[in-house]
């Protein structure tokens, strides 16, 4: 009874248009106030004690990190080596589109960031080049999604706040499925290029490789800093998005000198803006999960599972089918702070693994974030192309079924997510 006061006070308040942190905020405080006897000294505790995690920390470096490359020139330099590497095959550009997405993915840690940094350099140059619109936007806004998966990733450090969930073991397991995602995507890319004949650019020598190579190699090394930084120890990923963010203000300032220090003040107010934002969310939604859990509401939710014979395969189909459906109403932080903390606690009594239920909601975080109404890809990439929202979905959905089709096969082999840092000894 307890759960469907709570959920419907939640959805009544999400129709209303009101931005998701203050639904969750009003939601909790209404219960609190006319169901619970609860003193507010707890509540107010629990809005600190909840944001006091060494790991939160991480979020507004990455954003900064992100800022600072997406106008410091890095991506224009990505794509570059990228065109170089595979334009010459089927596509090319549209190759490079995903290519540089998913080099873009492992140093930004967003996905919106990413469509923006890429999709506003590429998407004018295929367009230019003779490929229709529609399908350099479909390449653009779901690999764009890469953003979350290839670690680092800024959903991935909510997981972990959410779930206790170790971020280190988290952006490990992130690396293979979010390469394959990317050879699927490039795929798609490829074999709609060869069906209908879309132009190839001439292939570069080694040499001109070699420059693109060089000219890249800043913004590449970000990778190498942040990976090999956690993997060998050498520090926390909450440490290693502080360097990332240093790094990347030294290569876009002093390096690439595509950004001047006057330029600086304002990429900070802008970080400091969408920080403010995520923190504000993060706050209201651990005082949901408070609520969640001072009612039972997850453990009466394995219980009833559980007595009812429903096993694994059963639990992560629905698991599947909630969190898509959650992505047609919000965005992936939302819905990563919101769902976790219900569904982490049926996981771990049908011994799901934490990582491998983390990449899972991941990749559904991706599904969300490339269909309508409110896949935050299609919005980003419709501000780019001027294309309207039903457009841009027809446009997406090649990609999109193929998406789908990973997603399944990643929920139900686990060996994929869980392989890379189990051989690292990180779990």
């Amino acid at each position: 009874m307890n759960a469907a006061i709570i959920f419907i006070l939640l959805m009544v308040l999400m129709l209303t248009g009101m931005p998701i942190s203050i639904s969750l905020g009003l939601t909790v405080l209404t219960f609190l106030f006319g169901f619970t006897h609860v003193p507010l000294e707890s509540v107010a505790l629990k809005l600190f004690t909840g944001i006091e995690k060494f790991e939160i920390m991480a979020i507004p470096f990455f954003i900064l990190a992100g800022n600072f490359l997406t106008h410091g020139g890095v991506a224009r330099r990505m794509i570059s080596f990228a065109s170089s590497m595979v334009g010459h095959w089927y596509g090319g550009l549209g190759l490079a589109g995903v290519l540089g997405c998913a080099l873009f993915a492992a140093v930004s840690g967003s996905s919106p960031a990413t469509v923006v940094a890429i999709g506003s350099i590429l998407l004018p140059a295929m367009t230019r080049a003779g490929f229709p619109q529609s399908f350099g936007a479909g390449v653009i806004t779901t690999s764009g999604a890469l953003g979350i998966l290839i670690p680092p990733s800024i959903v991935m450090v909510m997981y972990s706040v959410a779930t206790n969930t170790s971020v280190g073991a988290l952006f490990m397991a992130g690396v293979v499925p979010g390469l394959l995602l990317a050879g699927v995507l490039g795929g798609v890319t490829w074999y709609r290029a060869r069906k209908f004949n879309y132009p190839r650019l001439a292939k570069a020598t080694w040499a001109e490789r070699f420059k693109a190579f060089k000219a890249s190699v800043w913004g590449l090394l970000l990778i190498v800093i942040v990976m090999g930084g956690i993997y060998s120890g050498m520090f926390t990923p909450t440490e290693a998005a502080a360097m990332s963010a240093v790094y990347a203000f030294f290569v876009a300032v002093f390096v690439y000198k595509d950004m001047g220090l006057k330029d600086v003040p304002k990429v900070l107010l802008n970080s400091a803006n969408m920080s403010a934002m995520l923190l504000y969310i993060i706050t209201n939604a651990v005082l949901f999960s408070f609520i969640m859990t001072n009612e039972n509401i997850p453990q009466a939710l394995a219980d009833w599972m559980l007595g009812h014979g429903l096993g694994m395969i059963t639990f992560l189909l629905a698991c599947n089918v909630i969190l898509l459906l959650a992505g047609n109403f919000m965005e992936p932080s939302s819905i990563v702070l919101i769902f976790a903390p219900i569904l982490f606690p049926v996981a771990m009594k049908l011994g799901i693994d934490p990582v491998h239920f983390g990449i899972i909601m991941v990749v559904n975080m991706e599904v969300g974030m490339c269909h309508p109404p409110v896949g935050l890809n299609l919005y980003v990439a419709s501000g780019i192309t001027k294309m309207g929202i039903t457009e841009l979905t027809v446009a997406v959905w090649p990609w999109l079924l193929a998406m789908l089709g990973f997603l399944g096969v990643v929920t139900y082999w686990p060996a994929m997510s869980t392989w890379f840092p189990r051989m690292l000894g990180m779990m």
